[in-house]
């Protein structure tokens, strides 16, 4: 808990480009979103994005490039005020590996997108995934 009577939860995720300059996008319960997710025990931060990465999309080879920035969203879940503080990093890996959304955290689809193609994104999407593509200098 923080001072503010919140769990704080922290997550990490990637801004994934290919050699074409698209990023990976996925789409989960309804929003357009980037690939991120609860840090387990133990865990670095870095190595946390790159599971995260590969267990929601099915890729294989990313590699890790740069930090972007922190991004902090407040939700309420079972009663729970929680404060999710997600690290993302820049991450590269090739267009031409398998994608697999992971269907229990409920990815209906992965897309690579490139920035002239955002407005399908931007148009249904979280604040903190515009935060991110800005600091990625993609938007």
């Amino acid at each position: 808990m923080d001072k503010t009577n919140r769990l704080l939860i922290l997550a990490a995720g990637g801004l994934v480009l290919n050699e074409k300059g698209e990023v990976l996008f996925m789409f989960r319960k309804g929003k357009w979103d980037l690939p991120k997710g609860k840090l387990d025990p133990g865990e670095t931060m870095e190595a946390c994005a790159l599971r995260e990465v590969m267990e929601e999309t099915g890729i294989v080879q990313v590699a890790l490039k740069d930090f972007l920035l922190i991004t902090e969203h407040l939700y309420t879940e079972r009663g729970n005020r929680i404060l999710k503080k997600s690290h993302w990093y820049l991450m590269e890996a090739d267009s031409h590996q398998r994608l697999i959304p992971q269907a229990e955290e409920e990815i209906s689809e992965l897309r690579w997108l490139a920035p002239a193609d955002f407005n399908i994104v931007l148009a249904n999407t979280y604040p903190s995934i515009v935060e991110v593509l800005v600091a990625g200098g993609l938007i």
